[in-house]
């Protein structure tokens, strides 16, 4: 992917537009009648902006006010130097949103539709007050994924690049300015992918952060704190405020403007490893009940993501994303599609996972939905973006487990039934390139899965890629589970548990690049950016 800077992206775009206007005030014509001016504040943006679930023709624009207003967005085609295309590559367009108001929580996006392929944006946005006063304006820009037909940029199909990780904030590790913030986004930005898949824990709502942690060692760890990071999150609010409290740092804002997010919830956004129905017993809580709790962190999650969904259409055939869920495909062109999967909404009580008829991770609907959209695909790799591993045991307490695998290496027993199913379907449909890529555990890692060693062997052999944590501690390994077959090629882990992201060498994140012979190479990196391991995965036709 070629560098753009803030400069050059923005060169030749409209000089009112493209402007940064700080903070500011404006004053009134009218004056006080100590003959004061009376002074208007203008809408800031106090958690910047954010761009998401990016197609070849399509993608969310998002921001939060100050206060009430309307978000505007001004796009500008530019081309590799940041100069606006000419001729009938030309493209520019100013889009409205919708309200940011208390409902929101001053949040507000814009589906941004019909845009033209293969193409790199210039953005601008601000919001405008109810007496059309614009405030602060940022930049950013994002490129549409490559494609073909009537609004693509009229080149060839290019290779793309993207990263992925999860766990942000988490084990009370968040924002500590001494060693400059959460390092590891910096070191994913550095990259210039073309978009970034969070997989789950995009906040620690279970998590108080503390204003001071004293490591192994006895150093002395400082985070940023707020008021609502100081407890386990119940209300709204607090769930919002954690939200808040992760774009305080300057270098996850600088990878949102201009790096489009393909987000995914898992268990820390509510609490942690929930299911529905469950009755929390942690003494920390006065709302016990997690139906309760899931539905406040989920609004909060919808309104801070930049994802379809709220204040926007109420569904979308093509990606399967409604109100009620969160699973969706993202296309991204011909040599790709990304499933982003939701294993905590349909999720059945955490067992020892024994039994002998199917419990759910997915539930049939999205079962059904990712066996018809990955069998569907055209696409030459197909990546499954899910917020659990598959063959790794992830206990809760002595006998449950959080995951689907169960320490039963023999056929496919509980939660493990579903996914059986999805991957007895994968290869009954022929379906190929299919790669699994998750967080979760705190380590990196690189799974073979092959029916060759597997209790169940109506499948074909596929790899999934393990990386996280961003900025949480780091644990692992963790014990592999044979029904599927699971082998180990790789993996790095903390030098102890819950290791600090002080020295970004046991914090990780994966790197794909996919170059224009569809050759999906990855690699596990750490917080620093170091490659740890990578593997070529060369396509099947």
């Amino acid at each position: 992917m070629t560098a753009f800077t803030r400069r050059n992206v923005l060169k030749g775009a409209l000089a009112g537009a493209a402007a940064v206007v700080p903070a500011a005030t404006a004053t009134a014509h009218a004056t006080s009648p100590a003959g004061v001016a009376l002074v208007r504040s203008r809408l800031t943006l106090p958690s910047g902006i954010a761009t998401g679930d990016v197609t070849a023709d399509s993608g969310v624009l998002w921001s939060r006010a100050s206060g009430p207003g309307r978000l505007v967005a001004n796009l500008l085609a530019v081309d590799e130097d940041g100069s606006p295309l000419r001729g009938g590559r030309a493209f520019q367009r100013v889009l409205r949103g919708s309200a940011a108001s208390e409902n929101t929580d001053f949040t507000s996006r814009i589906n941004a539709g019909h845009l033209p392929a293969g193409t790199r944006f210039a953005l601008t946005l601000h919001f405008e007050d109810a007496d059309g006063n614009a405030g602060e304006t940022a930049q950013g820009s994002f490129s549409t994924a490559p494609g073909q037909g009537p609004l693509s940029s009229g080149r060839a199909p290019r290779k793309q690049s993207f990263v992925w990780t999860g766990d942000t904030a988490g084990q009370g590790w968040g924002i500590n300015e001494e060693i400059g913030g959460m390092r590891g986004y910096a070191a994913m930005h550095a990259t210039k992918p073309d978009f970034f898949i969070h997989s789950g824990d995009t906040i620690y709502a279970d998590g108080p952060i503390a204003a001071q942690v004293t490591e192994p060692g006895g150093q002395i760890w400082r985070n940023l704190v707020t008021e609502e990071v100081s407890k386990v999150a119940e209300t709204l609010n607090e769930y919002r405020g954690r939200h808040r409290y992760n774009l305080m740092d300057r270098n996850i804002r600088a990878l949102y403007a201009e790096v489009p997010v393909i987000a995914q919830w898992d268990d820390h956004e509510t609490t942690n490893n929930w299911y529905p129905g469950e009755i929390l017993t942690d003494p920390r809580y006065t709302e016990r009940r997690v139906d309760v709790l899931a539905a406040r962190g989920r609004q909060a999650w919808q309104e801070y993501q930049p994802v379809a969904g709220l204040s926007t259409r109420a569904g979308d055939a093509s990606t399967g994303f409604e109100p009620a869920r969160i699973y969706r495909k993202i296309s991204r062109g011909p040599q790709l599609d990304v499933f982003c999967l939701d294993m905590r909404t349909f999720k059945d009580p955490n067992t020892d996972g024994r039994e002998t008829h199917p419990t759910h991770i997915l539930g049939e609907e999205q079962a059904r939905w990712l066996i018809q959209e990955v069998s569907r695909s055209k696409a030459t790799w197909k990546v499954i973006s899910a917020d659990l591993p598959l063959g790794l045991i992830v206990p809760d307490g002595p006998v449950n487990q959080e995951s689907l695998a169960n320490r039963d290496a023999g056929a496919p027993l509980g939660k493990e039934l579903e996914i059986a199913g999805v991957l007895s379907a994968f290869k009954r449909n022929r379906v190929k390139n299919v790669v699994w890529l998750t967080a979760d555990v705190h380590y990196c890692a690189a799974h073979h899965y092959s029916p060759e060693r597997a209790g169940f062997t109506d499948f074909d052999p596929f790899w999934e890629f393990v990386a996280g944590p961003i900025n949480a501690g780091s644990f692992g390994p963790g014990e592999l589970d044979g029904t599927f077959g699971p082998e180990v090629a790789f993996h790095k882990t903390g030098a102890y548990a819950n290791q600090s992201p002080r020295s970004g060498e046991n914090q990780f994140f994966g790197h794909v690049d996919l170059n224009e012979d569809d050759v999906f190479t990855v690699s596990l990196r750490n917080a620093n950016g170091t490659v740890l391991w990578s593997k070529a995965l060369h396509p099947e036709r």
